[in-house]
């Protein structure tokens, strides 16, 4: 049996729900449908049987991950490395606000985030080195089984690029990652081999339906 890591991006918040940034300078609760999301997520994986469960430490993703804590009494193992990106300026502004207000880094931005950060935020690089690190350090404990990654749209993406051998400039281009979506990854001896991509089969079609991202 292989190392499998599940990254589960939270559910939703009223920022998600809005579509404006939200990163690691942002703490929305979730929503009353994003708390549905979560457990939803718990009803259908319970049965699995997990290693353990590793969380950014913002509220969306700490609650996010708690209802399946407290469904298999399991402890939550809580990691800065995991928190979104930082958007620095642009937190809580909506896409069209920070083209108006911070045109030439928004542009230099959407060309390569990896190596141009949101105003006085976060280069993608350096989420891709602290990310990796908690992805290390679980490999590092766990040789096998099933491991949760509960963490935000951004860094989930990332880490996937970093995995995957794909240009983490592209992560937003590439892979997609919606509101309580699940991505899959085994460790085998050829290397991370993805199997699932954003998959939000555990939800139902109002919770698929509903806006944001």
């Amino acid at each position: 049996m292989s190392l499998m890591l599940y990254f589960l991006r939270h559910g939703q918040t009223p920022l998600s729900r809005e579509d404006v940034f939200c990163g690691s300078g942002s703490d929305p609760e979730l929503t009353e449908d994003g708390l549905a999301m979560a457990q939803a997520f718990v009803t259908a994986q319970r049965s699995k049987p997990w290693q353990a469960i590793y969380s950014s430490p913002l509220r969306r993703t700490v609650t996010t991950a708690q209802s399946l804590c407290d469904a298999l009494a399991m402890e939550m193992q809580v990691r800065d490395g995991l928190k979104e990106i930082g958007y620095g300026k642009w937190e809580e502004l909506t896409k069209e606000a920070v083209n108006q207000q911070f045109h030439d880094d928004y542009i230099r931005w959407l060309a390569d985030p990896a190596w141009y950060p949101p105003t006085e935020g976060e280069l993608a690089v350096m989420i891709a080195r602290r990310s990796l690190s908690v992805i290390e350090e679980i490999r590092q404990r766990f040789a096998t089984g099933n491991v949760l990654v509960v963490s935000h749209k951004a860094t989930i993406r990332i880490m996937l690029c970093s995995l995957l051998g794909i240009d983490v400039g592209r992560f937003r281009y590439r892979l997609a990652c919606p509101v309580s979506s699940i991505s899959m990854v085994e460790f085998t001896t050829q290397g991370p081999l993805l199997h699932i991509l954003a998959d939000r089969s555990h939800l139902d079609e109002h919770q698929k339906s509903l806006p944001g991202t």
